[in-house]
Order: structure tokens, then C-alpha cells, then sequence
């Protein structure tokens, strides 16, 4: 996953739920990762242009993946992964236009088919996971806990969390919400019993140039960063469903307050000035 990772669950809990929840996120990762060449996501990618059969659990993710593209006015879009190559954030380059110009016509999960567990995407497509993968995860290791009778603890990988129940003083946990211009520390805390909190920001990768912060959430339209919000926190009753709030909210920049209302979800919404705007009780 990229980055540390922990289960946060009550003393005496058997190693062998541990070690299957450890496996079942091992599993998606490498079923789902584009940096693996024997991965499904891979080839699928490589055999784009091609009708490809999917099975139940990578359907099911396309298809969520599908309905946030349309939820969100084509923002989330799993296609848009190809932007990496004309962004180098450890260099803090800009793209050229004939990059951009190159990238953005490959760009559109409008454009892919599916009918009885068949893909088809147009052969200069490629699909990226990176977005719904780690939250998934989470939720399927938390599933696990469950169902081992586990309604303590917290489910943390790099961030992404869920929450099987309160503590057993029936007290929320609190949940710290990273800083975005100090990341070592939280900026706040959110009280959560149970369900899924995730955080989408401009501080995961990033580069300054002229006193502008250019940040890996790209507008699949323009090809260039948002910069409206520096972050999103969302509780939602599923981990997947944070993660895809927030980020969505993230790339709708300045109407992503109204559509986050819309959703009656419980929010924290940050702005690049440090303000803070919660969103409790939608």
C-alpha cells in the first residue's frame, strides 16, 4: 500500500483473524496494482481494445468506479491515471501543452463498455485503481474483524480508515485530521464510533513553483491540479465511500461544499488559508 499500515484491535485477538486480514489486503494489492505486470489491473490495461471477461469483485469495482464518474460530472475518472506522465512532482516541472494535449484525448470512462461481465475500453485507455483500491481494502479487512465477532478497533492503511465500534467504555475514537502544511501533525480531531473516515489533500505530492502549489489531483478536463481546498476529511459508514467523497469534493474545488451537503455526510473541510469549514449533521 505505499505506506504504514496498522490494525488497531483489542487485546487477545486471535493471530488468525490478524493474519487474515492482513492477507485479504496483501490479496487487492496485488490483484489491483498497476505496478505489478501479472496483476488483473494489468491485464486488463493490456488488453485494452480487446473485450475482456471480469470477475465478480473487479466488475463490481468498475462498476462503483463507473457511478462515481457519473456522480461526480465525469470528475472521478479512473482513466485519468495517464496524466502521471506529464507530471514530475520530484522534479516540480510543468507539462507542456503537447503533453497535455497528447494525454487528455485518452481520457473518458464514458467511453468503455460493459455487457455480462465484459470490458471494453478503447486501446489507448488504461484504468487506474489507485483511487478506490486502498479504501476498499480497508473495508474488506474490516469485514473480517466482523465477522470473527471483532466490534472494537480501527482498520488503518496509511490514513484510509474504518472503525469497527467505539471503545469498550462505549466512548468514539478520536480521529486526528493531518495538518496540510505540517503533516507530521493532526490539525484537528473527529469523534467517530463507527464507519469509515478518509482525507484527500494537496499535501501527498506537491511542488511549489512561483509561489504556487501544484498538487496530484488532477481535473481530468484541464489535465492541471486543483487548488480550491487544501483538504477533505469525510465520515461516511464505509471507508470506500469517505475516499470517494472527499476526493470528489476535492476536484469539484468550489462547489464541493454544496455537493458534500448533499450527501449528508459529517465533513472537514480545510482551505488553503488553514480555515476550517465542518460539515456536521447534513
Amino acid at each position: 500500500m505505499a505506506s504504514p499500515c496498522c490494525f488497531h484491535l483489542p487485546a487477545g485477538t486471535s493471530p488468525d483473524v490478524i493474519n487474515a486480514m492482513e492477507g485479504e489486503v496483501r490479496r487487492i494489492e496485488a490483484k489491483y496494482s498497476r505496478y505489478r505486470d501479472d496483476s488483473v489491473l494489468s491485464d486488463i490495461n493490456q488488453r485494452a481494445g480487446q473485450k475482456v471477461g471480469l470477475d465478480n469483485e473487479t466488475l463490481w469495482l468498475i462498476n462503483y468506479a463507473c457511478a462515481c464518474f457519473e456522480q461526480s460530472d465525469g470528475l472521478f475518472d479512473i482513466s485519468s491515471g495517464v496524466l502521471r506522465q506529464a507530471w514530475d512532482f520530484r522534479a516540480g516541472q510543468l507539462p507542456s501543452e503537447v503533453t497535455l494535449a497528447r494525454l487528455l484525448p485518452r481520457i473518458g470512462l464514458g467511453r468503455i463498455e460493459i455487457s455480462e461481465a465484459h470490458l471494453t475500453m478503447p486501446p489507448d485507455m488504461e484504468l487506474d485503481l489507485g483511487g478506490i483500491g486502498k479504501e476498499y481494502a480497508v473495508d474488506a479487512a474490516a469485514a473480517i474483524a466482523r465477522q470473527a465477532g471483532i466490534n472494537r478497533g480501527v482498520v488503518d492503511l496509511g490514513g484510509d480508515l474504518c472503525v469497527l465500534g467505539p471503545h469498550a467504555d462505549g466512548s468514539p475514537w478520536q480521529l486526528g485530521v493531518r495538518h496540510p502544511r505540517d503533516t507530521e501533525n493532526a490539525i484537528a480531531s473527529l469523534p467517530v464510533y463507527q464507519g469509515g473516515m478518509a482525507s484527500s489533500g494537496d499535501y501527498e505530492r506537491f511542488f511549489e513553483k512561483d509561489g504556487k502549489r501544484y498538487c496530484h489531483l488532477l481535473n481530468p478536463e484541464s489535465g492541471f491540479p486543483v487548488d480550491y481546498w487544501a483538504s477533505v476529511t469525510v465520515v461516511a459508514p464505509s471507508c470506500l465511500l469517505a475516499g470517494t467523497l472527499s476526493t470528489i469534493a476535492m476536484l469539484k474545488e468550489a462547489s464541493g461544499e454544496g455537493w458534500l451537503r448533499s450527501q449528508a455526510v459529517n465533513a472537514l473541510l480545510i482551505r488553503p488559508d488553514l480555515s476550517l469549514l465542518s460539515l456536521t449533521d447534513c
